[in-house]
């Protein structure tokens, strides 16, 4: 892969979302459409994408591959949680906190990360990216919600543990590698079905995400030294973190390149839901993801660049 086909995919991308920013400036698409669009793509495309991803001949290899590279992936978002929560430590303001841990940590791995690596590495790519994906979920809903519980919402590890498997991208993995490891084959009209729905994923995601940026507003207010300094760490420096730490690991090939991919992803938006949901201020959040999510266009092969 070289920079400049890096470099001309996620442009591509972009004009993806800007056909969403259009969408929504032509009052095109109302909320509750994108909500439904929103649902559809993680409930239905997303996971139809997964399982076409694992349809490939099985090798004791590649489930070897896929478990290590599963547990360095595993050691990136360990190292980065750690780090993050050291660096805003002193962050006064617990609104303000959360949000700089959890969008420097968490990247955008469903809605641009998958996609992204579907374009640039096909179903192969997919079949790496998943990795990312399971670790991210199983991150995501026990540490990443944690951050923005109080004394009163705070989950049992059962609750915890049901929120990860009864996620539709989980159940989707789950389905994935025992299509993989059983070697089944799927009737050639359901594969077919699998194959015409997850071409959706891509062009759905960027319009789905265009459509949302166009619906913010930035608080200037909410551009601080946290904020910033979150930026900085989601967009280079745990990316490249990510990179050596990987490396060091013995990670190579495609899965080092597709990982670190979605390691160099911007801010996931959940972090703008877990604000809202504790009803707190989620400007900070929105300015983070949104100003994340454009400057990746940059930054993504910044990272690649220098690594």
């Amino acid at each position: 892969m070289t920079l400049s086909g890096l470099a001309n995919q996620i442009a591509l991308m972009f004009i993806l979302m800007a056909v969403g920013f259009v969408i929504n400036k032509l009052h095109l698409m109302h909320e509750q459409t994108s909500d439904d669009l929103t649902n559809i793509l993680l409930m239905i495309i997303g996971p139809c994408l997964i399982i076409k991803a694992f349809r490939q001949t099985f090798s004791a290899s590649r489930l070897h591959e896929l478990l290590f590279l599963g547990l360095a992936v595993l050691m990136v978002y360990a190292v980065a949680a750690i780090l993050a929560g050291l660096i805003f430590k002193r962050v006064k303001n617990k609104n303000l906190q959360r949000i700089a841990i959890y969008s420097s940590v968490y990247p955008n791995v469903g809605f641009l990360g998958i996609p992204l690596a579907g374009a640039l590495f096909g179903t192969q790519g997919v079949f790496y990216a998943v990795v990312s994906m399971a670790v991210f979920n199983i991150f995501n809903w026990s540490h990443g919600v944690s951050l923005f519980r109080t004394q009163q919402t705070k989950q049992t590890p059962w609750a915890m543990f049901k929120q990860i498997m009864l996620n539709p991208n989980i159940i989707a993995i789950i389905i994935g590698l025992i299509i993989f490891i059983g070697s089944i084959q799927l009737p050639s009209i359901l594969s077919q079905a699998i194959n015409y729905i997850s071409d959706a994923n891509t062009p759905l995601s960027m319009i789905i995400v265009g459509n949302s940026l166009a619906k913010l507003r930035f608080n200037r207010d909410a551009l601080n030294l946290p904020i910033l300094v979150g930026l900085s760490l989601r967009n280079l420096i745990f990316p490249i973190i990510a990179f050596y730490l990987m490396t060091a690991l013995g990670v190579q090939g495609m899965g080092l390149s597709v990982s670190l991919l979605l390691a160099a992803c911007p801010a996931a938006s959940l972090g703008v839901l877990f604000t809202l949901q504790a009803h707190q201020d989620a400007s900070p959040a929105i300015s983070l993801m949104s100003l994340s999510t454009l400057m990746s266009l940059i930054t993504i092969p910044i990272v690649f660049a220098i690594t």
